[in-house]
């Protein structure tokens, strides 16, 4: 017969086991930085020949529309001009590769946020100019806000596999572009501090708003010693022509030590070829081509190859973010950088879904997890994206960061070591109880290898319906919510504040 003591034992041993489940892991199975590579769409004859159509389209096609100024910097570093074009000889390309920097450091604000880009560590990060925010609430669409931009942005402040927030909305309620950059970067600079990114609409923005990150940093000058922010810019237009105004822009950040991040986003079928080689080609040629400019007016400054491959669909024309080929495409791209030695920066979880559904699920996993296994040092896009990037909403970006989690397991793959073969526990339990559970050695796999998710649900039919048959959507929501009504951070002091909106028009 079972004494009360010993059945009260077992009570509390049970309430002690789950709550030790239920705790969250003492050492994370899969922190972000994981090694990809292991994905290799292209063989190293296929690298080999898109390779040397890129470098013939520089040499003997070259660049339209260069402005003067650039095109300067180019022929004094040993670019040749033919009529209204500029082009680049393979020696011009490859001293530019050896000097661009393989591995340079995000920095954030708090140093244990930075991290190291470059070889084949693969970060997931943010990066869109939404126009259409889907609201926590009604579930609709509706034009996104600077408010929205302030809520993304503490939101993603507490999602661990984040780890780069570049501005994912435009805040469609300000019409002056001055005032859009100033406020932008200032959302980022007050609610988070991992390493952020912006834009700039042109260059004469970018001295401002260098004087409000040196006023965060320290003082004049002090933000260009460790830059916290960097920019994305796109200063080459498919197909295979400069963009003057992102050529400005491009000046005025490399003057203030500003990272950048040139991203080539032309479209297979439209602005670059149809076939996935020749888009392929083409599109290093053009990424090639900023990382030539960049070189040429600044050598050695850290630039984020950003070759992205985008696709549309040939019967329409309209973008389509999520499908088979845009994932073998970026995971083509990222295979590509990596093999040239430049840090790589693709685009993936763009899904064309408007709702959280199973679209969006299988083209957001299918993607990203592409992209990851290829090695994408900065995979962009990749949380919060939906709509064909027309829209942001606040549960992809919880849902997504737990998608990150299982992609980094995936990544971390299997430890072969004597003690994770386990021939002791082997023979111990099979002598033994005849099983693994409550183990020494399964208790020290559950703590170190397993993630254990907080949104996807496990629990029998029986026990979920018991939950009342909770869908992802709304746990992600509600997760969301619980976060912005609790994290509401202020990164700036008050004097920093102070000095910021005596100079700069902060909403």
């Amino acid at each position: 017969m079972t004494s009360p003591k010993s059945s009260r034992t077992r009570r509390s041993g049970r309430k002690e086991r789950h709550a030790q489940r239920a705790a969250p892991p003492k050492v994370n199975p899969c922190p972000p930085g994981q090694i990809g590579g292991q994905y290799k769409p292209l063989s190293e004859a296929d690298m080999t020949a898109i390779f040397d159509t890129a470098l013939r389209l520089l040499a003997e096609l070259g660049m339209g529309e260069t402005p003067d100024r650039l095109a300067h910097a180019l022929v004094k570093a040993g670019a040749t001009r033919s009529g209204n074009r500029i082009q680049m000889p393979e020696t011009l390309v490859r001293s530019a590769m050896a000097a661009a920097p393989r591995q340079f450091p995000l920095h954030g604000r708090d140093p244990s946020r930075s991290i190291e880009v470059g070889g084949q560590h693969v970060h997931f990060g943010t990066g869109g100019a939404a126009v259409q925010t889907l609201d926590l609430h009604s579930g609709q669409y509706r034009a996104s806000t600077l408010q929205d931009l302030r809520d993304f942005t503490r939101l993603q402040d507490r999602l661990t596999n984040i780890s780069w927030f570049t501005r994912c909305c435009i805040a469609t309620d300000i019409e002056d572009t001055f005032e859009l950059d100033v406020n932008t970067a200032y959302t980022l600079l007050r609610n988070t501090t991992k390493p952020v990114a912006t834009a700039f609409t042109i260059a004469e923005h970018v001295r401002p708003i260098v004087d409000m990150l040196d006023i965060v940093a320290g003082g004049p000058g002090a933000f260009s010693q460790r830059p916290f922010l960097k920019t994305h810019i796109s200063p080459v237009i498919s197909p295979m022509r400069y963009a003057e105004d992102a050529v400005d822009v491009t000046f005025a950040c490399l003057e203030h030590n500003i990272p950048v991040s040139c991203i080539t986003a032309a479209q297979a079928g439209a602005t670059a070829p149809a076939t996935l080689a020749g888009f392929l080609a083409q599109s290093l040629a053009e990424t090639l081509a900023s990382l030539v400019m960049v070189q040429a007016i600044k050598p050695g400054h850290p630039m984020v190859f950003s070759n992205w491959p985008l696709v549309i669909d040939l019967r329409t024309g309209a973008f389509s973010g999520g499908g088979g080929e845009i994932a073998v495409l970026n995971a083509a791209s990222a295979q590509l950088s990596n093999w040239l030695g430049l840090p790589s920066g693709v685009a993936a979880s763009m899904t064309d879904a408007k709702a959280v559904d199973a679209q969006y699920g299988v083209e957001k996993a299918m993607t990203s997890m592409a992209a990851a296994l290829a090695g994408g040092n900065l995979i962009y896009e990749s949380s919060g994206m939906m709509a064909s990037l027309l829209g942001v909403s606040f549960e992809a970006f919880v849902l997504d960061d737990e998608m990150h989690a299982h992609t980094y397991r995936a990544l971390r793959g299997v430890e072969v070591t004597p003690e994770n073969l386990g021939f002791d526990a082997i023979c111990e339990a099979i002598l033994g109880e005849g099983h693994f559970l409550g183990g020494t050695h399964t208790l020290s796999a559950m703590e170190r290898d397993y993630f254990y998710p907080r949104i996807a649900d496990r629990d029998t039919p029986k026990a979920w319906e018991d939950k009342g048959a909770p869908d992802a959507r709304s746990v992600a929501r509600s997760k969301a919510q619980a976060i912005l009504d609790e994290h509401h951070p202020d990164y700036l002091t008050a004097d920093q504040d102070r000095e910021i909106r005596a100079r700069l028009p902060i909403l």
